[in-house]
């Protein structure tokens, strides 16, 4: 197996634990040919990155670029938090415009639009009801088509979804899936229920440690389990 890319990393500039040369120096330990540095967005109350950031994040990517050129090449991406229901995610032009990619995905702790985006929250965390799946799945189907993105992180986890809807939608948009190498998401039963429809994956390490960068380890165990089409994953080479 070859490891690609890994476009699914923090730093310290979110809650990530290290910088981001020191993912880049993992990573081209391991061989990987694509680094992508993705904070979470700003509209988190706890782990966003600041909005200035991401423009120090773009200068010290680039420089990184030239210092590691014939090592690596390196992405600066940014994981923003779906908002609500109309598919709001937190970006703006102005930071969109130094970007290389933009990830999105559900998370606890982001700033919802309303009083019904804080309701969910609460729903999908303590009651989880049918309602909060309806809202997750509108969410993350709105964002994809209202927003250039290219991958959506760990669908299913903190908000349970219909996962057939989302990949139909996804395919549609061109927008990648990602199997999550942290978190349980996608799993072997969403996958199993998706794997026909022709979905362009990929695997993130969705590493917080530095060490962890290129760890895909859970995720191809969970490749194995639903016997995913190895040509569908866009960033590992068998």
């Amino acid at each position: 197996m070859k490891i690609l890319a890994d476009y699914h990393t923090h730093t310290k500039y979110s809650h990530g634990k290290g910088t981001i040369e020191e993912n880049v120096q993992v990573a081209i330990s391991k061989g990987i040919e694509v680094l992508g540095i993705s904070d979470h967005g700003y509209q988190h109350l706890t782990y966003g990155i600041k909005k200035d950031d991401i423009f120090k994040m773009r200068e010290e990517v680039d420089y990184l670029n030239e210092k590691y050129k014939d090592k690596i090449k390196i992405l600066l991406g940014v994981e923003c938090n779906i908002l609500d229901d109309k598919g709001n995610i937190d970006i703006n032009e102005k930071m969109r415009g130094v970007l290389d990619y933009v990830m999105a995905g559900y998370h606890f702790g982001s700033m919802p639009k309303n009083i019904r985006g804080l309701f969910n929250h609460v729903d999908n965390y303590i009651i989880r009801s049918s309602k909060s799946k309806d809202y997750n799945t509108l969410a993350v189907i709105n964002a994809m088509k209202n927003n250039d993105i290219f991958v959506i992180t760990h669908p299913g986890d903190k908000g349970d979804v219909y996962i057939e809807e989302i990949a139909k939608v996804a395919k549609e948009t061109k927008t990648r899936l990602e199997i999550n190498s942290s978190h349980r998401f996608l799993n072997a039963s969403q996958l199993k229920e998706i794997k026909n429809i022709g979905n362009t994956f990929i695997v993130g390490s969705d590493a917080h440690i530095s060490e962890n960068v290129g760890n895909f380890t859970k995720a191809l165990e969970t490749i194995k389990e639903s016997d995913l089409d190895l040509s569908l994953i866009e960033n590992i080479k068998f």
